[in-house]
C-alpha cells in the first residue's frame, strides 16, 4: 500500500472516503447506501487487554466514525479462534456480524479441535488488516540470552522444557512447532486461551520461552519484562534492529512464520455491503495514527488485497500451513 507524503488529517481522510464512495456510486453501492443501519458488531477471537485487542478497538473506533455507526468489538476466546469461527460462519449474512479472521483460522482445518467452518467456503473475506512476525522471548532475568542458549538448553534435557502460545493453531503455536521440529529439540507446547496470558506465564516461570506475536511482544521487550532472543520475520524488526531472525540463525524459510489478520463476513455476504466495508477499512488504514501505531509494534497495517486477493492470499496460506503441520508432526484430523 503506497503512502502519501504528505500526512493528511484525520478530518481530511474522512472527507476523501466520503468522497470517493459518492463519486463511485455504481448501481451495487447504490443498493448499499442504507447499510449500515445499525450498530456493527464484530467477532475478536482474542482475550481483552492483548495487542490484538488493543489495535482492533482502535480500528473499530475509527471503522465507527467512517461509517456511521458503532462497530462493537465482541470478545470470544475459545479453542484457538474456534469459537469465534463458528459464531461467525452461523451469523445471517446481512453484514451486522463481521469477524478478524486470522492465520490461526486456517488451521483449526488440520488439527485434533472439529471446526464446524471452513477457512475458504464458509467465509466472505472483506480486506487484509495486518501482518505480524512473533519474537521468541525469555523472562529478561533468565539465562537465556539467545536462541541458540535455548536449543542447547533444551537438548541436554529433552522434554522438560516448556512453550506457551495463545492457544492450538495459533501463529505462536505453530512457530514454536516449527522451531522445535527444525532444530530437532524435545520441548512441551502448553495452550493458553488467549496471548494476553503469555508474558505472566514467562514471568512466573510456568514456561521457559514462547513466541507471541510482535503486536502482543514488544511492548513487553521495550518495557524489560521478557527478553527478545529472535524474529520469525524475513528480516529484522526495525523496532528491534539488534534481534536475529530465525533464519539467518538457521538458513531457512520454514522459519519464517508471521500471522495475519483481516476482515471476514458470513458466507455470501451482499457485495454491495462488502465493498462499503472494504472501502470503510481502506479510509481507516489510511490514518496516519493508525498506521504509527500498528508500525510502531511491529504489525504494519495492509489493506491492499481486494477481496478476491485476499481470497487467494488465504488459499496460499492454507496450502503453506498444510505442509507446516504435517512437518511439525502436529496432530491432524485425519
Amino acid at each position: 500500500m503506497r503512502r502519501s507524503r504528505h500526512r493528511p488529517t484525520r478530518r481530511a481522510v474522512l472527507h476523501f472516503a466520503a468522497a470517493g464512495a459518492t463519486t463511485a456510486l455504481t448501481p451495487r453501492l447504490l443498493r448499499a447506501q442504507g447499510y449500515p443501519a445499525k450498530p456493527i458488531k464484530l467477532i475478536l477471537p482474542y482475550a481483552a487487554g492483548g495487542g490484538p485487542d488493543v489495535l482492533t478497538r482502535v480500528f473499530a473506533e475509527k471503522m465507527s466514525d467512517v461509517l456511521g455507526q458503532r462497530v462493537i468489538v465482541d470478545n470470544r476466546v475459545g479453542a484457538g479462534g474456534i469459537l469465534a469461527g463458528q459464531i461467525a460462519a452461523q451469523a445471517p449474512a446481512d453484514g451486522y456480524t463481521i469477524l478478524l479472521g486470522s492465520s490461526s483460522h486456517v488451521t483449526q482445518k488440520l488439527l485434533e479441535q472439529k471446526a464446524e467452518f471452513d477457512p475458504l467456503t464458509s467465509f466472505t473475506h472483506i480486506t487484509r488488516l495486518s501482518t505480524a512476525p512473533t519474537l521468541m522471548v525469555a523472562a529478561a532475568d533468565g539465562p537465556f540470552r539467545s536462541a541458540a542458549d535455548m536449543v542447547a538448553a533444551a537438548k541436554q534435557a529433552p522434554g522438560k522444557f516448556n512453550y506457551g502460545s495463545g492457544g492450538i493453531g495459533s501463529a505462536a503455536h505453530l512457530a514454536g512447532a516449527a522451531f522445535a521440529t527444525f532444530t530437532g529439540i524435545d520441548v512441551v507446547h502448553v495452550p493458553f486461551r488467549g496471548s494476553v496470558e503469555i508474558v505472566p506465564a514467562i514471568l512466573s516461570n510456568t514456561v521457559e520461552f514462547a513466541f507471541p506475536t510482535a503486536s502482543t511482544a514488544v511492548p513487553q521487550v521495550h518495557a524489560g519484562k521478557v527478553r527478545a532472543l529472535a524474529t520469525t520475520a524475513p528480516r529484522r524488526l526495525p523496532q528491534l534492529p539488534d534481534v536475529p531472525t530465525l533464519k539467518e540463525l538457521f538458513g531457512s524459510d520454514d522459519l519464517v512464520i508471521e500471522s495475519w489478520s483481516g476482515l471476514w463476513g458470513p458466507a455470501n455476504l451482499p457485495a454491495p455491503v462488502v465493498a462499503k466495508l472494504n472501502e470503510a477499512a481502506l479510509a481507516v488504514a489510511r490514518m496516519p495514527d493508525v498506521i504509527a501505531v500498528h508500525d510502531k509494534i511491529g504489525s504494519p497495517i495492509d489493506t491492499s488485497a481486494t477481496p478476491a486477493e485476499f481470497t487467494a492470499f488465504i488459499r496460499s496460506e492454507t496450502a503453506k500451513y498444510t505442509r507446516l503441520v504435517a512437518a511439525a508432526n502436529i496432530g491432524i484430523q485425519r
